[in-house]
């Protein structure tokens, strides 16, 4: 093999980080145990230390980053902090490839792949659904949308940051079961403080509180794969069977959650949003339909 051809394969087989938050610093970590060798920048030279020490080599500017690798994976706070970064390394992106694993909005994922596609880049949409300490354990699981040949051109790199799970084409997908499973993560977490903070009201504090709370966030999915092979399918055949609970029955425990908060002086915030869902599929004659129901009025909301 000839000094080009080495010059080529190493490029193929490094990998570049932009963006060394803890995510990026996981993957970098990742990726280096893994045995690619690691090119990272951040606006904050100084956060690379640690990662530096462990293999990684310092950029000294976006542009340097990016041409020490083909594949380059953001991590990042949103997607305008890519445009920021590599506005000045445009000359440099033809030919490889963006992974862009940061949070923000699908349509703005689309522009951010009609963007990158326009200097001559290939560009992936990914979600990372495990936090930073998990990042290359058997538990992670990588989103990834966009053309499925560029991840599979990738795949051998990627998968070491966890199990990649292909959605589509459109660059938008990852982006929206991201922020998908985040609705059910965030919204949990809220219901599990503000549950808590009910308990602490009558004398119980965390220590006590959370280990029960908890047993009941984990039951969930227990319940709701109950009695169907494959949950959510009487939701895509537009049926609501009431006969095991109904909205009439839910939106009473709702009630009753609003009542006992508002008499505790809690924020009304999330039992309020709630209520309203129940409230509004009773409104419009479904009192005695299964809980899903509530659906129609959070995909047509008045």
């Amino acid at each position: 093999m000839n000094e080009q051809q080495n010059a080529t394969s190493s490029r193929s087989s490094a990998v570049t980080v932009i963006g060394l938050g803890p995510m990026g610093q996981a993957m970098t970590r990742t990726l280096l145990a893994a045995g690619h060798p690691v090119t990272v920048w951040n606006r904050t030279a100084s956060r690379a230390a640690d990662v530096i020490a462990d293999g990684a080599t310092l950029a000294a500017t976006p542009g340097e980053a990016v041409e020490a690798s083909d594949l380059v994976i953001l991590s990042l706070t949103d997607y305008q902090a890519m445009y920021d970064i590599l506005d000045s390394a445009t000359a440099s992106l033809a030919g490889r490839t963006l992974v862009n694993l940061s949070s923000d909005t699908p349509d703005r994922t689309r522009e951010a792949a009609t963007w990158a596609v326009g200097h001559g880049a290939h560009f992936l949409t990914g979600g990372v659904m495990v936090p930073a300490p998990m990042v290359g354990t058997e538990a992670a699981h990588v989103y990834y949308s966009g053309r499925d040949q560029v991840l599979e051109n990738h795949r051998a790199a990627l998968t070491p940051l966890g199990t990649p799970r292909y959605l589509g084409s459109d660059p938008g997908l990852a982006q929206m079961m991201y922020q998908a499973q985040l609705t059910v993560f965030l919204t949990t977490l809220s219901a599990l403080m503000h549950a808590t903070a009910m308990l602490g009201t009558a004398g119980l504090n965390a220590s006590e509180a959370l280990p029960e709370l908890l047993s009941a966030a984990d039951s969930i999915g227990g319940i709701l794969r109950a009695g169907e092979d494959r949950p959510g399918t009487a939701l895509d055949a537009g049926k609501h069977p009431g006969d095991l609970s109904t909205v009439t029955m839910m939106g009473a425990t709702s009630d009753h959650i609003v009542e006992t908060s508002t008499s505790l002086g809690l924020d009304l915030a999330l039992p309020l949003a709630v209520q309203a869902h129940y409230r509004r599929a009773i409104e419009n004659g479904h009192g005695s339909d299964n809980w899903t129901r509530i659906i129609d009025s959070i995909r047509r909301p008045r």
